[in-house]
């Protein structure tokens, strides 16, 4: 696990994201694409809004595609909403290994992504909140 910093920029998001939902962030991450809010567990409800407004009304106010994953103390489950909407068969976290099973080739390679970039944002997330060493997709 790493310490968690934020600049500037992250905190603006965070205190924006707040005021319009209403639901707590545990963290804001920068993805390749955009931002990533992590909330407190029980939130989504809020944080969507009806018909995805909340998110709809974020998006055009900071121009970068948003997604919001509920945190959650079980890794596995943690890793299973990150990885939304593919849905792996099974995730195992066991001492500090993730094992991903997947159904077949193609939701393997979705999970794995183009240079291994899905996989590594994925461990980059997970590693800071656990402690993980690698992950493995089967």
């Amino acid at each position: 696990m790493e310490k968690i910093r934020y600049d500037i920029n992250t905190m603006k998001f965070i205190s924006l994201f707040e005021s319009l939902s209403g639901a707590r962030v545990k963290d804001c991450i920068e993805i390749e694409d955009g931002l990533l809010f992590v909330i407190e567990p029980g939130e989504m409800g809020r944080a969507i809004g009806k018909n995805g407004s909340n998110i709809k009304r974020l998006e055009s106010a900071i121009k970068k595609s948003v997604k919001v994953v509920e945190f959650n103390d079980d890794a596995g489950e943690f890793v299973r909403a990150l990885l939304y909407p593919t849905v792996p068969d099974e995730v195992a976290f066991e001492g500090e290994i993730i094992t991903i099973t997947g159904r077949d080739i193609r939701t393997r390679g979705i999970i794995i992504g183009r240079d291994r970039s899905r996989i590594n944002q994925i461990k980059q997330i997970v590693g800071r909140y656990f402690k993980v060493s690698e992950i493995k997709v089967v």
